[in-house]
C-alpha cells in the first residue's frame, strides 16, 4: 500500500493488510519535519533544503524506518506552493523508480535518529495572521510559506488585506518605525517597517477584490504613515 499526503494516522489492522505493508511518500527529509506541513514548515524555519522521504510505515507519526531519501535545494524566493508542485514530481518519481526494489526487499530499511527528530503541526487559517513585530525575514518566509493557503494578511483600516509576494529591503532598522507602518511606497511596492528591517509588499489584495500590484494599491488608497496590523474588524 502507498500512502501520500493522508491526514490521519493508519490503524495497525490496516498496515497489517498489505503483505510488503505499507510505505509513505514523505515530503522531508525524515526525521526533520515529521507531521501535517513539511513544506510550510521547512520554508518558515528558513531551512535551504528539503526533499523526499519514502518510509516504511508503523503506529507512529512519519516514525518509520527510512527506504530511501532524496534532497532538492529550496530557492530563496520559493513559495509553498511551488515547493509543494517540484516535491510531488520527485515523489513520483522516486517512487516510479524505487518500487520494484523495495517489493524485491533490496532497499534496507534505516531507523530514523529520534535525537534530530522535529514535528509541522497543522496550520490553521488564523496562523496567516501578520505579527509586525517579527523581523522582515521572518515575515518574508510567512508569505511564502502560506501561499497558497491560509495567505499572510494583515489588516488595513478595518479591512483583511492579504499579502501575496514581498522582498526584503536594507535600512528600517528597529526602532527607527512603528511596527506596521508604510514607511513608504514607490512604482515596485509599499515598505513596512517591521522589528527589524523593511518588507516591501510587492503584490496586496483586499477582501473581496482582485490581487493588485503593490503601486496600484498605493494610487487607489492612502497608505503612506498607515498603521498595518491588529484583528479582523
Amino acid at each position: 500500500m502507498v500512502v501520500v499526503a493522508y491526514g490521519l494516522l493508519l490503524p495497525q489492522a490496516v498496515l497489517n493488510m498489505p503483505v510488503r505493508g505499507c510505505i509513505n511518500i514523505h515530503a522531508s527529509l525524515l526525521p526533520r519535519w515529521r507531521g501535517a506541513s513539511p513544506i510550510q514548515t521547512a520554508i518558515l524555519a528558513g531551512d535551504t533544503e528539503t526533499g523526499i522521504s519514502i518510509m516504511q510505515m508503523d503506529a507512529g507519526l512519519d516514525t518509520g524506518a527510512v527506504l530511501y531519501k532524496q534532497g532538492i535545494m529550496i530557492d530563496a524566493h520559493e513559495t509553498a506552493g511551488e515547493l509543494h508542485d517540484r516535491l510531488a514530481a520527485l515523489g513520483g518519481e522516486l517512487l516510479a523508480t524505487k518500487l520494484d526494489a523495495i517489493l524485491a526487499g533490496e532497499l534496507p530499511a534505516a531507523a530514523q535518529d529520534e535525537a534530530g527528530a522535529s514535528y509541522a503541526g497543522r496550520i490553521a487559517k488564523r496562523d496567516g495572521l501578520i505579527d509586525w513585530s517579527l523581523s522582515a525575514v521572518e515575515i518574508d518566509r510567512q508569505i511564502r510559506a502560506y501561499h497558497p493557503w491560509p495567505v499572510a494578511h494583515t489588516i488595513y483600516n478595518g479591512q483583511v488585506l492579504r499579502c501575496l509576494k514581498a522582498d526584503i529591503s536594507v535600512g528600517g532598522a528597529a526602532g527607527e518605525h512603528a511596527p506596521g507602518l508604510i514607511v513608504s511606497h514607490d512604482k515596485d511596492a509599499l515598505s513596512v517597517q517591521t522589528a527589524e528591517g523593511l518588507l516591501r509588499l510587492t503584490l496586496v489584495q483586499l477582501a473581496g477584490k482582485k490581487p493588485v500590484a503593490a503601486k496600484d494599491f498605493a494610487n487607489a488608497n492612502a497608505t503612506d504613515g498607515v498603521l498595518l496590523g491588529g484583528q479582523p474588524a
